[in-house]
């Protein structure tokens, strides 16, 4: 069920909701939290979709707002709010409200959220593109548990990593640092069936992608190792190779779907490591809502890396050394967390 609202209040949408919910013959909220994407014209059509598709796993309310830009002088004089209400089969397993704001109003988009919100139950702000330079104090942002962003989709993703991490507040988050979670569980489980200790780290893939950045750094910070960034035509991650005092272990995925994984003494084997869709990443970032502390950690660590040595906060191009261990530091974290942390060498701390 549909129901389109011109010039309209957040009253009126409210109304609209409880009609429509009538309607259908379900008075009752069973939603879970409330999903609030900020985004333009042009890419509110692939978010509501992938927000949609998460619905199945994440029952929500999902609020879509849209800042519309008005040419006219005379327009951007004139505020105005349009709603588009959709409950039921149109709405996946929650409801949607497609919010478009015009004029000043769009400089006060809080006002018009938040009065929508669902009382008592956890608020997601997800910018698809376009995300502030500091989510934590965006007025939209200020009203969230947990805020994603997508460095991906940004013009200069490795520069923008930077900022980041010097804006970086709990409950911040990244669908790069997302993209990572099966290599990330894959290596850790790689570890866990040697007793060796790893000296030194490659990671391959894309130039300038944010994920292959994301996890050399979380190598970097969990192992206390040299790890260096090479480049591959892709598409995203494509290897990684960890040097140990038994012999090399290689992760490898050159067709983007299925990867060998490869440990000495042991025959290859076959993963699957498909690249996720956003809607997979959407609805894995929905199934918790605590700070990422280890996304925190791997962040920080790679920030030196990420500025060239000339001030330039672009990265060199060609092969460049990740990050380089800190002098007399331990090992952080024991193989038995390694799934939800990182993997650890497998002998003593230095």
């Amino acid at each position: 069920m549909k129901t389109d609202l011109t010039d309209t209040t957040a009253s009126k949408i409210n109304k609209a909701l409880v009609t429509g919910r009538r309607a259908i013959g379900t008075p009752a909220v069973g939603m879970v939290l409330t999903l609030v994407i900020v985004t333009d014209e042009e890419n509110a059509y692939d978010a509501l979709k992938a927000a949609s598709d998460a619905s199945r796993e994440h029952p929500s309310r999902t609020l879509v707002v849209i800042k519309r830009v008005s040419r006219s002088p005379r327009d951007r004089t004139q505020s105005r709010l349009d709603a588009e209400v959709r409950v039921g089969a149109d709405a996946g397993t929650g409801e949607t409200v497609v919010l478009r704001l015009y004029g000043e109003v769009a400089d006060h988009a809080q006002s018009v959220v938040l009065p929508l919100l669902l009382p008592d139950a956890p608020v997601v702000v997800w910018w698809p593109v376009n995300a502030p330079l500091d989510p934590a104090n965006d007025p939209l942002g200020a009203l969230a548990q947990r805020r994603v962003t997508d460095t991906y989709a940004c013009e200069q993703p490795v520069k923008e990593l930077a900022a980041r991490a010097d804006a970086y507040a709990p409950g911040d988050t990244d669908l790069s640092w997302t993209r990572i979670t099966p290599w990330r569980s894959m290596l850790a489980a790689a570890l866990d069936q040697v007793a060796c200790e790893v000296q030194g780290v490659e990671v391959e893939g894309e130039e300038f992608n944010p994920s292959c950045e994301l996890l050399a750094m979380w190598l970097a910070d969990r192992l206390d190792v040299p790890v260096r960034r090479s480049h591959s035509a892709g598409p995203g991650l494509t290897s990684v190779r960890m040097d140990t005092d038994c012999g090399p272990i290689v992760l490898d995925r050159a067709d983007g779907s299925l990867a060998t994984l490869s440990i000495q003494g042991q025959p290859k084997r076959a993963v699957a490591l498909k690249r996720r869709d956003t809607a997979e990443l959407i609805a894995e970032e929905l199934r918790r809502l605590d700070p990422d502390d280890t996304y925190a950690s791997a962040l920080r660590y790679g920030v030196e890396r990420l500025k060239a040595p000339d001030g330039d906060d672009a990265p060199a191009k060609g092969e460049r050394e990740a990050v380089p261990a800190p002098v007399g530091s331990a090992a952080k974290a024991p193989a038995a967390e390694a799934t939800a942390q990182a993997p650890v060498k497998k002998a003593a701390a230095k």
